[in-house]
């Protein structure tokens, strides 16, 4: 495979996020609203902000090949640190969120609808992730890297979520998804520091 067919590749596999992500974020907060289901419009607005790194690995691939050396390593670190950004912007969501359902104690509906949507995305999610973090590596751009990261980012949350909607259904344990969510919002803000302050350079 050559470099620009590795490159049209990664492209490729962002667009398919961008493409995906719309449609979940879509159906998610659609079907959040019809429940009254605070995690699944959460879960929507955070594919919305997932996007947004998104947006910024299709404009960093797109200036491949239209810049030096210099220029290049430069826009990578930049666009390494505006997907660092994203993620404190995921993060601090998850968190408020998380942390307005405990005070509240708002108790999280069940979702036939949201759960579909959950399992769909743990099975796509990772596959993404893997092919992103291998293209990344293969590339040696550190804001593939960090994109996959912030796609696995979501697999993580379908999972929660999953278990969320599945201990209310089943055992009434509304609590089970704030406190996930909150324990990937740690993971999260983790990422986020690491490439806002440059660590992974």
């Amino acid at each position: 495979m050559t470099l620009e067919t590795t490159y049209r590749k990664a492209l490729v596999l962002e667009y398919f996020t961008v493409f995906y992500n719309f449609l979940e974020a879509a159906a998610a907060i659609i079907f959040g609203r019809l429940a009254g289901s605070t995690a699944l419009i959460g879960f929507g607005l955070d594919s919305v902000v997932e996007n947004l790194s998104a947006f910024v690995l299709i404009w960093r691939l797109k200036k491949h090949g239209s810049l030096s050396k210099n220029d290049e390593e430069r826009i990578e670190k930049t666009a390494s640190r505006i997907v660092g950004i994203t993620f404190f912007l995921l993060g601090t969501f998850i968190a408020f969120e998380s942390t307005v359902k405990i005070v509240n104690q708002e108790k999280t509906e069940t979702s036939v609808p949201g759960m579909i949507i959950a399992v769909l995305s743990l099975i796509i999610m990772p596959v993404l992730a893997r092919a992103k973090y291998n293209l990344g590596k293969s590339l040696s751009l550190e804001s593939l890297v960090a994109d996959s990261k912030e796609t696995l980012v979501c697999a993580v949350l379908s999972a929660a979520l999953l278990l969320g909607l599945s201990a209310n259904a089943l055992f009434s344990f509304w609590l089970a998804d704030p406190i996930a969510g909150l324990v990937i919002a740690v993971f999260v803000f983790r990422e986020g520091f690491e490439l806002v302050s440059g660590e992974n350079d």
